[in-house]
């Protein structure tokens, strides 16, 4: 009866990574990044160990007791994990030693026990996570109002590289999650908010206290006023240089027209008695001239005749003397 008994148990036994897993009864297992790790096998010094032989998808390592007195003797049979898997003394620990992210997944140890006259094989399950050790967390600020004497910021907590399983709290207020929205009077600048960040295998704090954090607030305020009086200062200051130099040329180009529309009449005059010339300029109003196109400047050249007697001309060819010979210049 005893025996039969005894066969339903090794039968229990051999069938653990079904039950295992269809269960839930893996047993977790955490490892950090670069560090060791040891899947516990709690064997008995009442059992003897015959054969332990390990997997994970494919072999990993076979392991048999040594001799008298030494330790058990470990053959890697996968090359990922070649001088990184060792055995702990007569208890047949396994241990992983600089872990890789890879090294992520499930494990299964299938030991050949002896009890007495009976030998059986019994199986154990494991599920290793491999983790980053956390780093400072850093702390931002964001959606900063200042009402009312009364500092609201929204605080936000966040480590370096995105890890899973990563949470986050706040102290002294509680409060989980790596958001903070906090609104904070004068009665309260003696507080310090600290973030604390959480994965299975660390933790680690970043703090900010509640007076920094208002001052760096009221002097974001007066930077951005600061910031925004210059923009509008460089702005009205170049509207104000290009004005001025739009007025300048457009005073310089009327200058240029009515320069180029002023008429002067250049008249030479002789008398019979008299052997020097005499010039006369007379300059005709703007209003007097027809307008035009800023047409360049045509000359015309005219000679009028006159003889002694007053107000009487002559359009011949010739200059008889007593005459005045007039040039006109237009």
């Amino acid at each position: 009866m005893a025996q039969h008994h005894l066969w339903i148990l090794l039968l229990c036994l051999q069938s653990c990574p079904e039950a295992a897993r269809r269960d839930a009864d893996f047993l977790t297992v955490n490892g950090i990044l670069g560090e060791s790790v040891t899947f516990p096998l709690n064997i008995q010094e009442s059992q003897q160990v015959g054969t332990i032989t390990w997997t994970s998808g494919t072999s990993v390592a076979f392991v048999t007791p040594g001799d008298s007195g030494t330790a058990p003797k470990v053959i890697v049979t996968h090359s990922n994990y070649d001088e990184r898997i060792h055995v702990l003394g007569q208890n047949y620990n396994l241990v992983i030693n600089d872990l890789r992210m890879e090294d992520a997944g499930d494990y299964k140890a299938d030991i050949r026990l002896s009890i007495k006259n009976y030998s059986y094989t019994t199986t154990k399950c494991y599920n290793l996570q491999v983790y980053r050790r956390l780093g400072k967390p850093k702390i931002t600020q964001s959606l900063m109002t200042f009402v009312n004497s009364t500092c609201n910021v929204t605080l936000t907590c966040s480590v370096e590289k995105e890890e899973k399983n990563v949470t986050y709290s706040w102290s002294p207020l509680g409060k989980e999650g790596n958001v903070l929205q906090i609104f904070q009077t004068p009665e309260d600048h003696e507080l310090t908010y600290t973030c604390t960040a959480w994965n299975p295998v660390s933790n680690n704090s970043d703090s900010i206290s509640a007076q920094r954090l208002c001052a760096d607030i009221t002097m974001g305020f007066s930077t951005h006023r600061i910031r925004l009086l210059s923009v509008l200062a460089g702005f009205f200051l170049i509207v104000l240089i290009l004005s001025s130099v739009f007025l300048f040329h457009l005073c310089k180009r009327r200058q240029d027209a009515l320069s180029k529309k002023t008429i002067y009449t250049y008249i030479m005059g002789s008398r019979d008695a008299q052997a020097a010339e005499s010039r006369i300029y007379d300059e005709i109003p703007q209003s007097k001239v027809l307008p035009s196109k800023e047409e360049p400047v045509n000359m015309i050249y005219s000679i009028v005749q006159f003889s002694d007697k007053m107000g009487k001309t002559s359009t011949q060819d010739s200059k008889p003397l007593g005459t005045s010979s007039y040039e006109i210049v237009i």
